[in-house]
Order: structure tokens, then C-alpha cells, then sequence
């Protein structure tokens, strides 16, 4: 079990941008209840994009960044999403920021 410190802070520091790709039936609620999962830890995600797919837009696809949040926490959060009514499925992935060091 995480610590909640680590399920509620994020790092500015950290260089790794979490990525969240949600697939959901397009339902009204989705949305807010995914986003609450961020805001509740008074994190505004780097990047949001959702989109509706399918003939019928039956549909959603939500794409979520997150500057500074280590692994620990996005698969905590990860784990909270699918649960979410309505989600069928959470892929997550970190982007690490490139090295600028000089050699």
C-alpha cells in the first residue's frame, strides 16, 4: 500500500511526464469522474484530450498528462481510474525529459 504523500504530491523537479490513455463507453459522467481523481490531489494534468470515436460516437478516448509524478503515484492513480463507471481500460506510460547535460 502507498503512503498518501505519495499518492497526493507531485515533484516539479521530477522529470518524468506521466502519460494515461483512458478508453471509456462515452457517457456524460466519465469525464468529471476521471478528472477527479486529479484534482482531489490538487493536481491540474499537463495535457487533456478526449475525443469520441465509433459510427455511433459510443466512444471515449481521454488522453492525460502529468508533469512530475513518479511511477508509484501514476499507477496508484491508474488503479483508481479503473475503477471509474464506464472505463474499459487504462494504458499509462512515462515520458522521461531529455538529458541537456554537457558531456
Amino acid at each position: 500500500m502507498m503512503s498518501l504523500s505519495a499518492a497526493t504530491d507531485a515533484d516539479d523537479d521530477f522529470p518524468a511526464t506521466a502519460c494515461f490513455s483512458v478508453q471509456a463507453r462515452a457517457e456524460p459522467g466519465v469525464m468529471p469522474r476521471v478528472l477527479e481523481h486529479f484534482a482531489k490531489r490538487g493536481f491540474v494534468p499537463t495535457l487533456w484530450r478526449s475525443s469520441t470515436s465509433g459510427a455511433d460516437q459510443s466512444k471515449l478516448t481521454i488522453d492525460i498528462q502529468m508533469r512530475g509524478l513518479g511511477r508509484e503515484t501514476s499507477d496508484y492513480i491508474a488503479a483508481c481510474l479503473r475503477q471509474v463507471v464506464f472505463v474499459e481500460v487504462v494504458l499509462t506510460s512515462q515520458r522521461h525529459a531529455p538529458d541537456h547535460a554537457e558531456p
